[in-house]
Order: structure tokens, then sequence, then C-alpha cells
């Protein structure tokens, strides 16, 4: 009898060519992930995961699903899996569930984080934990510029040119910018996210927030509906997936604030 089984998914994205399974060869994040879950199941496994991330971006709490007519205990589906895994996978967690449940779909929120090694001499062991800026940043102005973007908008501005999307428009409920040290920290929780949206938004926010530009520089890019119009795409390595949201009615054993250590 087959049955849907969920998972919680940690990832460091520097070594993968991002998180959705490509031609043989290609090392990805997904493909990782399934080959390892067939060894345990001695069955293909194929899995759906709440957001396709890029090449070097990071998942803190990735989400996915798959279905599969091997009986595993939630202990066999993490253990068994993370002897499988390279190094830079881990799978945090495995639980039943509904067949109603999708991983990508019935995903209410999701989070990202984005970190900025803020110094005037590039880091070293960080190099791929964080996104170096030199030049010095004032996370107020940066804050006082993202309030400009809370709500439900059009993002065409704030994603890739190439993006596939149906529609431009997410809602954002969520951003903070917060400095500890040589860190800048910037957090964002919406519905759902464009491609590249976030590393967008991080690159205009750096902007402003190193006296380039207005804070209001932020909502004039926003109203623009023009990508030609917005700044640079930040780099990936400071991304990471942070969490998902879902309704409670499915119940899961999520890390409601996970540990990320640079």
């Amino acid at each position: 009898m087959t049955q849907r089984i969920a998972l919680g998914v940690e990832y460091d994205g520097h070594g993968f060519c991002g998180w959705q399974a490509q031609k043989e060869g290609v090392e990805t994040v997904q493909g990782s992930v399934e080959e390892a879950l067939s060894t345990v199941a001695d069955e293909p496994i194929r899995v759906i995961c709440a957001g396709r991330t890029d090449t070097g971006v990071h998942g803190a709490e990735q989400v996915v699903h798959f279905d599969t007519n091997a009986e595993r205990s939630n202990r066999s589906w993490v253990f068994g899996a993370n002897a499988n895994l390279p190094k830079g996978v881990c799978i945090l967690w495995a639980t039943p569930i509904s067949n109603e449940f999708h991983a990508r779909f019935s995903a209410r929120r999701r989070r990202y984080r984005y970190v900025i090694f803020n110094r005037h001499v590039r880091p070293t062991f960080l190099a791929y934990r964080t996104t170096w800026e030199y030049r010095p940043l004032d996370a107020e102005r940066m804050q006082e510029a993202a309030l400009h973007l809370i709500g439900e908008h059009n993002f065409d501005s704030y994603r890739a040119v190439g993006c596939q999307a149906k529609s431009p428009i997410r809602t954002v409920s969520y951003i903070k910018l917060q400095r500890q040290g040589e860190f800048v920290w910037f957090d964002i929780e919406a519905n759902a996210f464009l491609h590249h949206m976030v590393r967008n938004i991080a690159g205009v926010l750096m902007a402003i927030g190193a006296g380039e530009q207005e804070p209001i520089w932020a909502k004039q890019i926003l109203e623009e509906t023009d990508r030609t119009k917005g700044g640079v795409t930040a780099p990936p390595y400071g991304l990471y997936l942070t969490g998902v949201d879902y309704d409670e009615e499915f119940v899961l054993p999520q890390i409601k604030e996970p540990s990320i250590i640079w």
C-alpha cells in the first residue's frame, strides 16, 4: 500500500548545482536525497520540495514529500538516508503524512535569511556561508527601505528576467534587518517567492545601506515593475531557506528556529 512521507532536509548548498535534479553527472541536493531514499526503500523514490533553491543557496529546513510502497520506521528513513547522503545534506526528521499534503502547494509561508559578512577584508572559512560586503552598511537605513516592500505587491522589479512564475504578485508579511558585530542578518517571510527575489531585494538593500541610494529607492524600484530598473542580484552564498509553514492539520515535527552556525 502506498503511503506519503514528509521529510525535513538540511543542506549546505556549496558544492551542489542547486536543489533540482538535473542530467546524470550533475550533483544536486534533490538527486542526492532521492538516491539515498531509494536505497532505503529498495525502490525508486522521487521527492517534491516546498521551494527549489539555486546553486550555492543553503537549506536550514527544506520540507519535502514522497510516496512509497516501502514500510520503514521514521528512524529508518532518517538514519538510513543519512548513512547514504554526502556530508553536505542531512535528513532532520521523517513522518507519515496525509495524501492531501503537498510540500509545495500546501505551504502557506516560507522564510529566508540572508547573511552578510560586513568588514573591509574578505572572509576565509565563512566564504561560502555568508555574502561578503566590504562597504560599511547601515542596518537601520536598510530596515527603513525594507518596510516599503511589506504587503501584497507586484514584484516584477525584484524577480529574475527568466522567472517562469505566472504571476509576479507576492505577499511579504515580515522583513527584519539587524546587525550583530560584523554580521548583518536580513530575515524575510512571504507566502511565496519569485526566482532571485530575495537576492534582488538584498542587492537593493545593500546599496541603500552603503549610502549609494536613499531608502525610498526600494519603493521606487517596486513601482517601476521593471527588472532592468532594479539593483544587482546579490550572491547566493549567504542565503538560507529557514522554514516553511503549513496548516495545523498537517502535524509536522518542524524545527521552529533552525540552528545556523557561521
